[in-house]
């Protein structure tokens, strides 16, 4: 039998492939939310409970805009060559190009 979880998001998710940037390696998101991030990513040094930093861009007429963010991995999940990464984000900052 299979019981559900109660929903502990706080914010809808929107699913959208934009590109993330790490230290080291590039991403492309799954979804997004107010409160948190789920990407794929080629790297394997994103570990549950690290705190991490990262970018999303967002393209737009006028531009590039870069969402800045730090924020805790919650989940990982393996996946042939990459591993999805699941970030709760504590501190963001918008940056225009």
């Amino acid at each position: 039998m299979i019981t559900e979880q109660p929903e502990r998001r706080r914010g809808q998710r929107i699913h959208t492939a934009l590109p993330v940037f790490l230290k080291n390696t590039e991403g492309i998101t799954r979804d997004v939310s107010a409160s948190g991030v789920f990407f794929w990513t080629s790297a394997s040094t994103c570990a549950l409970g690290e705190l991490i930093s990262f970018s999303v861009e967002f393209k737009r007429p006028e531009g590039r805009m870069m969402l800045k963010c730090q924020g805790d991995v919650v989940r990982t999940e393996p996946r042939a060559a990459e591993i999805g990464v699941a970030v709760k984000i504590i501190e963001s900052a918008m940056e225009f190009a």
